[in-house]
C-alpha cells in the first residue's frame, strides 16, 4: 500500500461525512471554520450544489451561489477537518448529474423546480 492509501484509509477513519445526503441540485448551507491569525470563526456558505466528485476520502463537493450579482462557485472537500456540518435546506427536481449549465443562466431560467415531498430536518 503506498502512501496515498494510507492517508486516506486514516482520513477516512477519522472522518466521514455520509450523514449528509448531499446531492446535485439541493441547497446546502456549509459551515466552514475560518482561521484568521490566532481567533477562529465558522463562516456559512450558501448555494446550489452544481456537482459532486467522488473519490472515497477525496470526494468535493462545488457549491455555487450569486453574490452581489456575480457568480460565486466554491469547491468543498467533503472530508476536511474545516467543514463543520452541511445542513441540506431544499431539494429540487434535476435530471443532470452536473449542472454547469446553471453557470449560463439569470433570472428566472436560473431557477429549479423544488421537490414537494423534501422535509428538512432539523
Amino acid at each position: 500500500m503506498n502512501l496515498l492509501q494510507t492517508l486516506e484509509q486514516e482520513t477516512l477513519a477519522r472522518r466521514t461525512r455520509d450523514d449528509a445526503d448531499v446531492r446535485p441540485g439541493d441547497t446546502v448551507r456549509v459551515h466552514v471554520r475560518i482561521t484568521e491569525g490566532e481567533r477562529s470563526r465558522v463562516q456559512i456558505f450558501e448555494g446550489a450544489v452544481i456537482r459532486i466528485k467522488n473519490g472515497g476520502p477525496r470526494t468535493t463537493i462545488t457549491v455555487r451561489k450569486v453574490s452581489s450579482g456575480v457568480g460565486v462557485e466554491r469547491v468543498f472537500p467533503t472530508a476536511s477537518p474545516n467543514i463543520e456540518k452541511i445542513e441540506v435546506t431544499a431539494r429540487h427536481k434535476v435530471r443532470r448529474a452536473k449542472l454547469h449549465f446553471l453557470r449560463n443562466r439569470r433570472g428566472k431560467s436560473a431557477r429549479l423546480k423544488p421537490m414537494r415531498d423534501f422535509k428538512r430536518k432539523k
